[in-house]
């Protein structure tokens, strides 16, 4: 269980078995977790770079959620903590955010890029770890 007592915001990412398998990466962010599902398992590796939808934002108290949401409710399936810890915020931007993750599994300068508006693309955003020795946002995605 993350304790509120805590100095930097919390961070969670869900393993989210539904009626396909994504990882839903959680940020506090004014009272509330923002949201994004992320198709496929977040990288460790610097510059590996995923798809992530914006979602709907969830209540703190989601942040210790595991368990099963049963069927016929959205989101039906299995979620479980993959990672959890805290952020230190290092940019906060409407199209770029970028935290320092201290999580279990990801450590490290994280980046949400909001891809061009656009009907299609309107909640998309490419979730990446920062290359530290360029200093630059350059990677791939997989």
């Amino acid at each position: 269980m993350l304790s509120r007592k805590q100095k930097h915001p919390i961070f969670v990412i869900h393993k989210h078995r539904a009626t396909h398998l994504h990882y839903d990466l959680r940020l506090e962010m004014k009272g509330a977790l923002k949201s994004w599902a992320v198709p496929k398992e977040p990288s460790t590796e610097e510059g590996v770079r995923r798809l992530a939808i914006r979602v709907e934002d969830h209540p703190l108290e989601y942040a210790d959620f595991e368990g099963v949401i049963p069927g016929g409710a959205y989101g039906a399936g299995t979620v479980e903590i993959w990672d959890r810890g805290h952020y230190v915020p290092v940019k906060m931007g409407s199209h770029e955010i970028l935290v320092e993750l201290k999580g279990k599994k990801l450590k490290g300068v994280y980046c949400l890029i909001k891809l061009k508006s656009g009907l299609a693309q309107e909640k998309n955003w490419l979730f990446f770890k920062k290359k530290q020795s360029t200093g630059k946002l350059s990677g791939k995605i997989q």
